[in-house]
């Protein structure tokens, strides 16, 4: 799972720096949607399970409903659906999965080693001096495992915490793409206010 909440970290970091992510009007709707999904689905959940005192510590589990296939679905009627909901369903899905792993960070830890934790933090500091040596960081990434799984929260957000840690930077290409797209907006803006 911590390899898996590993890769999902990189996506959502590589969504925020280049992709659908990459502004604060791209995050503000899909963010509301995946919000309001995950809190409608522990709603209902409590409400069906409300009389039942061991059912009802399960909660969290509709709230980390993943929705990845759905794009994958929409991605199958290929044209006939516009681009613009293929990146909100991509980006919602992303946002789901990040709330996912903050519910369980925050619902499903029994009880803190602050000394574990404490050391996982120094190993995350250390991970993000050492981020261009290969052969250091693999060591210090299994080392931030074990001191996360040892810490109680959930081993899998030591895969959220190194997917922090990896460096990402916008590519090129994107870049200049965005500085276009930027140059063309204020040019039709200006074209369009005169």
């Amino acid at each position: 799972m911590a390899i898996f909440f590993l890769l999902v970290g990189l996506e959502i970091k590589r969504e925020m720096l280049d992709g659908q992510l990459s502004t604060w009007s791209r995050r503000i709707l899909p963010s509301a949607a995946a919000a309001g999904g995950m809190a409608v689905s522990a709603l209902i959940y409590v409400f069906l399970n409300w009389s039942d005192p061991v059912a009802i510590r399960g909660w969290a589990i509709p709230t980390a409903t993943d929705i990845a296939f759905a794009p994958g679905v929409i991605s199958l009627l290929g044209s006939r659906v516009p681009s613009s909901l293929k990146i909100f369903l991509a980006a919602l899905a992303i946002i789901d999965d990040l709330g996912a792993v903050i519910v369980i960070a925050v619902f499903y830890t029994a009880e803190l080693n602050f000394l574990a934790l404490a050391g996982a933090g120094i190993v995350l500091g250390n991970l993000m001096i050492f981020k261009r040596m290969v052969w250091p960081c693999v060591a210090l990434e299994a080392v931030l495992w074990v001191l996360v799984f040892a810490s109680g929260i959930h081993a899998t957000l030591a895969g959220v915490m190194l997917a922090l840690t990896i460096p990402l930077q916008a590519t090129l290409a994107s870049r200049r793409l965005r500085m276009r797209n930027r140059r063309s907006i204020n040019w039709s803006t200006a074209f369009i206010s005169r």
